[in-house]
């Protein structure tokens, strides 16, 4: 699950070009983090407004400013999810994690212009699918910085430490329960070959308005998720249960057949997109297991699509 080899060892010299060329590394790590690219990149922001407001002097007696920028940067985000469950207590109807796009087209099609997809600045491996990001919202704060620097970043426990305030000991702990919490939950999805080919057939099944395909297609205890922030019309509470969410499916898709579904990579894997003339309005995210699908999320918050109005 690694996606870096680890901290940046040894003096590094702390001029611009090799300040920012941590940028993207930090965008990585906060959006995990936080779950949320407009929060990752206003972490970073003010781990670099801390790196800018000392002095040359105190710069240079930094052996390591990769490493000084990323515990800044976790201990920012740290404070950031302290104070987000009383945000989200706040947030009208389910909070999802932001979607992230791919760089190009995950199926056959037109390529995406990486060079203005916001997302490519982050790795998109299994630890940014959205299953993985939601049970990562389940963490407390110090478990998730526990883990995901830990488990994902190979930080070590020593290193954890300094973060989050407590010991490596308990450091160690956190990261264990927070791998219970993953393996319980069996974010991992299936591969994404055999992923695609069930979405694909759901969004055949949704345009064919064809209940029985859906039905098949759906775990017996499938839940669906749609994250509308207030902005936008939304599902209040989720939706459990096949028979309910392919009737709720059909529905949707009888009351709004000017959509327009397209397959597209949604945080590494196969999802699909919901788009009225050609303006992006929903992103769809699945977890898959055992050739049935298991969740659905549905994001239509505008605020949380902005990546994918240049993807």
């Amino acid at each position: 699950m690694t996606i870096q080899s680890g901290p940046v060892d040894g003096h590094a010299d702390p001029g611009l070009s090799a300040i920012m060329s941590e940028r993207r590394r930090l965008i990585n790590l906060a959006y995990r983090l936080l779950g949320s690219l407009a929060e990752a990149e206003d972490a970073v922001q003010e781990t670099y407004a801390r790196w800018y407001a000392m002095t040359p002097r105190q710069q240079e007696i930094i052996e390591a400013p990769g490493a000084w920028l990323t515990t800044v940067a976790s201990r920012v985000c740290l404070d950031l999810l302290g104070s987000a469950r009383a945000r989200r207590e706040r947030y009208v109807g389910d909070w999802v994690p932001e979607p992230l796009p791919g760089g190009a087209e995950w199926f056959s099609g037109p390529q995406g212009d990486a060079t203005t997809d916001p997302a490519e600045r982050v790795t998109l491996d299994e630890s940014i699918s959205m299953a993985f990001l939601v049970v990562l919202e389940s963490m407390t704060p110090a478990e998730r910085v526990a883990f995901v620097l830990h488990d994902v970043f190979r930080y070590s426990f020593a290193e954890v430490a300094e973060v989050v305030g407590r010991t490596p000991a308990a450091c160690r702990q956190l990261a264990s329960s927070a791998r219970r919490r993953i393996r319980a939950s069996q974010a991992l999805a299936a591969p994404a070959a055999p992923q695609a080919g069930i979405i694909r057939d759901f969004k055949r099944a949704w345009e064919a308005q064809d209940i029985n395909a859906l039905v098949g297609l759906l775990d017996p205890n499938v839940t669906a998720v749609a994250d509308g922030g207030g902005l936008v019309s939304a599902l209040t509470h989720p939706v459990e249960g096949r028979e309910q969410v392919a009737r709720y499916t059909i529905d949707l898709a009888g009351r709004a057949p000017e959509l327009t579904m397209v397959e597209r990579t949604v945080n590494g894997r196969p999802g699909l997109v919901a788009q009225q003339d050609g303006v992006t309005v929903a992103v769809m995210a699945f977890h898959v297991l055992n050739g049935r699908i298991t969740h659905i999320w549905a994001v239509r918050n505008p605020e949380k699509l902005r990546p994918w109005t240049t993807a």
